[in-house]
């Protein structure tokens, strides 16, 4: 016992002369107690690990600022030195509960059996945290839980959202001073292509400057990500055809006439023979589920309707090459789909303005609404009420959000040269950045290759495909 006490006081007059040296109390202090979350509705079981969740706010304070929710999921493994991960969905204006209910949270969701019911929740065997910490974030401010009571905060783009990301990092490592030593990662899908290099090179800066507290950061993953607006426009052409979802007749016809060139298609006059070759793409490819080809397209009651009274003008594809940046056209049942991936400079057209309403194309999100959206979830993970921060959505159309970071390959070439690891990952029936255009511009690095194109296994099967360019350990492209 008193071997114990002189452990406790050696800790004690170290933590002190740590603060003192800091001249930060809040350096010695460990994750802030109120925002423990103790108990989720819909989950009657003990947390493997602990989860917390909140606002930090950036630009301000509560009332003029930026406040940004995160939901943070400890390590079931080791927590004190696994990784920490920060988990960002794309869209953009898609919240990263997404990725929390649907693809690898702690937590199954279990929808429930009638109307007005919630969703029961069980544990994720292929939780994302069984070997990392990881911190799901709501970015940027109006989007899913995080908000601001100064609406003019809502227009944002590219550069102000890393900016305003770091800022949210800095200080939930100070609130979290436990996990600042531990390897930090930044990872994302779809949009988040551009979210992630742009905030990675954020953090790199801020090390190199000397900005406090220095955050562990280790590399990066991108899930088939937007990166460029050629290779990403140009892949999916390529990617249809070979998975059989066209003709070699069509394929051939696009080819020689729009000479590889199909990402502003519909920049053409409408009698150029290219545009209307793309037309019949289309028209091929209409319905398709385009974040899993194999999978069923949902469909929200009440889509012919909406298509029928919809307010779109016949020239909305037009608005890619006038006022909005994005080529855009009606598909997927009474939705608008972007024809190619929102790359462009501009500002970018939002999935609630395509549809005219708050879906996203064949996408059911209602477990997610359903659980979000009530009172005592939101009660128990400490995010505001509707009144101060709006309903949840998987994806919103209130913030105006401008593509202004440019190119991804400069971010992915100058992270990878400063020594930080990245993982390139792509699905092989994703349409809406097919794995054509990750490869295509992951080889136009000219990195030399150190190990070529291979299997990876999972459980004494083939899982995908990689390849490793040369700089080890460093980049990987996972298929």
């Amino acid at each position: 016992m008193a071997m114990e006490n002189k452990k406790i006081i050696e800790y004690w007059v170290v933590s002190i002369l740590c603060m003192l040296l800091s001249g930060h109390w809040i350096s010695v202090q460990a994750a802030p107690a109120p925002s423990l979350i103790t108990q989720l509705p819909g989950f009657n079981a003990n947390f493997p690990s602990k989860h917390y969740s909140g606002y930090i706010s950036i630009d301000g304070n509560t009332e003029s600022g930026k406040n940004l929710f995160y939901y943070f999921v400890s390590s079931e493994r080791s927590p004190e030195k696994d990784p920490v991960v920060l988990w960002l969905n794309g869209g953009p204006g898609c919240s990263s509960f997404d990725g929390f209910v649907y693809e690898h949270g702690p937590f199954n969701f279990e929808a429930a059996n009638s109307k007005g019911n919630l969703p029961t929740l069980h544990i994720n065997p292929y939780s994302w945290s069984k070997v990392s910490s990881v911190i799901y974030l709501d970015s940027p401010a109006g989007v899913g839980f995080s908000y601001s009571k100064n609406t003019s905060k809502y227009a944002t783009g590219d550069l102000e959202t890393a900016s305003d990301t770091h800022l949210f990092l800095l200080k939930w490592f100070q609130q979290f001073p436990e996990f600042q030593a531990n390897p930090f990662y930044i990872a994302g899908e779809s949009y988040a292509g551009v979210y992630v290099p742009t905030l990675a090179f954020e953090v790199a800066k801020g090390i190199r400057s000397g900005t406090k507290p220095v955050i562990n950061f280790k590399g990066y993953m991108v899930g088939n990500g937007v990166t460029d607006e050629i290779f990403d426009g140009n892949a999916l052409i390529p990617f249809v055809h070979g998975m059989g979802l066209i003709s070699d007749t069509i394929y051939e016809n696009l080819q020689s006439s729009c000479k590889g060139n199909y990402y502003d298609a519909y920049s053409l006059d409408e009698n150029d023979v290219c545009y209307k070759n793309i037309e019949k793409f289309d028209r091929a490819i209409d319905g398709l589920n385009v974040y899993n080809i194999l999978e069923p397209c949902y469909h929200f009651p009440g889509d012919a309707t909406a298509k029928e009274n919809g307010s779109l003008p016949k020239s909305f594809k037009q608005l890619g090459v006038t006022e909005r940046p994005l080529p855009v056209r009606n598909r997927m049942f009474g939705r608008a789909w972007p024809f190619r991936a929102p790359v462009k400079p501009g500002l970018v057209t939002l999935w609630p303005q395509l549809t005219e309403t708050s879906h996203v194309a064949c996408v059911s999100d209602e477990v997610a609404s359903s659980w979000l959206n009530n009172v005592a979830v939101r009660k128990a993970i400490h995010a505001e009420s509707e009144k101060v921060a709006g309903p949840w959505e998987l994806c919103t159309g209130r913030i105006e959000y401008h593509h202004n970071a440019g190119s991804m390959i400069p971010y992915h070439k100058n992270l990878t040269r400063l020594g930080y690891k990245a993982l390139i990952f792509s699905g092989d029936h994703d349409m809406c950045v097919p794995f054509t255009g990750s490869e295509a511009w992951t080889r136009s690095l000219r990195y030399k290759i150190v190990d070529e194109w291979r299997p990876w296994n999972s459980n004494n099967q083939v899982a995908g495909y990689a390849y490793q360019p040369s700089m080890p350990n460093k980049f990987l492209y996972l298929y």
